[in-house]
């Protein structure tokens, strides 16, 4: 039997189970993410778990329908203009959508979450701060609500800050914002 989430226990931000939010959403999604995460480690490709996955890793589980991977430009490859995924990297699995963000793309300083990036249950996870970060400079609501569910499962925000002020000193007036909406 399914629950809804308002039936799952809730735990505090910065205890990472990534089998609970597998156990929530749809296993079409849980195995894509499973698959490609064993693609890419055999591709050679530096990855991170990222989007909705990610955000149930760090406190706040809810259904995503795709699967998102924060990567290496390892798995890219440019022809001129043209930027093309490496041979073997899917873009599918099982009906199931997977988007690749560039770390270097978003942020160079994203490429450290992929060097040393925390691991639950032997899957790579970007950290709460770097999600936060992607969260913010995406500006949809949908993220902006992560952002927001994050905050009041428990994330450090003290942590938040210091990465935002180091990284990216522009997108803390934006965190402020959604830290006050989280707090009313």
């Amino acid at each position: 039997m399914q629950l809804s989430y308002g039936q799952i226990e809730r735990r505090r931000a910065g205890t990472m189970d990534i089998k609970e939010v597998f156990g929530f959403v749809d296993p079409k999604v849980r195995n894509a993410a499973l698959q490609v995460a064993e693609q890419l480690e055999k591709l050679g490709i530096r990855f991170a778990l990222a989007g909705g996955l990610a955000v149930g890793v760090h406190g706040y589980v809810r259904a995503t329908k795709d699967v998102d991977f924060l990567v290496g430009e390892e798995a890219f490859e440019h022809h001129g203009l043209l930027v093309t995924f490496k041979a073997g990297v899917p873009i599918q699995v099982g009906g199931i959508q997977v988007d690749y963000l560039s770390a270097l793309s978003l942020g160079k300083h994203l490429v450290q979450d992929l060097e040393h990036p925390p691991v639950c249950d032997g899957l790579p996870v970007v950290s709460v701060e770097a999600l936060i970060y992607m969260k913010l400079i995406a500006r949809r609501r949908q993220d902006q609500l992560d952002v927001i569910k994050l905050i009041q499962a428990g994330i450090n925000v003290r942590s938040v800050r210091k990465y935002l002020e180091e990284y990216a000193p522009d997108q803390l007036p934006f965190f402020e914002e959604l830290l006050e909406e989280a707090e009313k």
